[in-house]
């Protein structure tokens, strides 16, 4: 059980009440995370909502975004992030397969994607310090400029998430990482 509590998501009118349905309307059910992240901080879900409105809308394909998020979330431990995007990465047509050997750190045969994973991996590991190399390693693979912002913002929302899903506890209602 998670360490926050959340209200009746259905009995709720007030600010967190209101995201709750449109998170309802948009995807079906609230994640457990979002839940309890609008409970005790409506403001910060809808600044991650917003984050994730401009990366929707930039020029990294949904799959490399959900790539970006499991990296950062097997990197930080979080079991919940790592649940959610596993099943996100599916849904977006990354096989388990391709997800499995992000996790493991293992080349997926794809050579743009693995030197994302490389050069992701290597933001989560050294608190986003890299080196000239490192740079002309994702430029080299076709990572734009604009590109190397919106992983930036990837990484910085999903340190948000796995930072508060730690502190929670937060129950995982994704089906666990295969």
């Amino acid at each position: 059980m998670s360490r926050l509590s959340i209200p009746n998501l259905d009995a709720d009118t007030g600010p967190s009440g209101q995201l709750y349905a449109q998170i309802k309307k948009a995807i079906g059910s609230v994640p457990n995370t979002f839940a309890a992240i609008a409970a005790h901080g409506p403001a910060a879900l809808k600044a991650v909502l917003a984050a994730d409105t401009v990366l929707a809308s930039g020029s990294l394909s949904k799959s490399d975004r959900e790539i970006i998020k499991l990296i950062i979330s097997e990197a930080a431990g979080c079991d919940y992030c790592v649940a959610a995007h596993s099943h996100l990465g599916t849904l977006v047509g990354v096989t388990q397969g391709v997800l499995k050997q992000v996790r493991d750190g293992k080349p997926t045969g794809d050579a743009r994607r693995d030197a994302l994973v490389t050069f992701v991996r290597k933001l989560a590991r050294t608190s986003g310090t890299i080196s000239d190399q490192d740079y002309l390693a994702i430029k080299a693979a076709g990572y734009s400029d604009a590109q190397l912002v919106e992983i930036s913002l990837a990484f910085a929302t999903t340190v948000f998430t796995n930072v508060f899903n730690r502190i929670n506890d937060t129950e995982i209602d994704f089906p666990a990482a295969a």
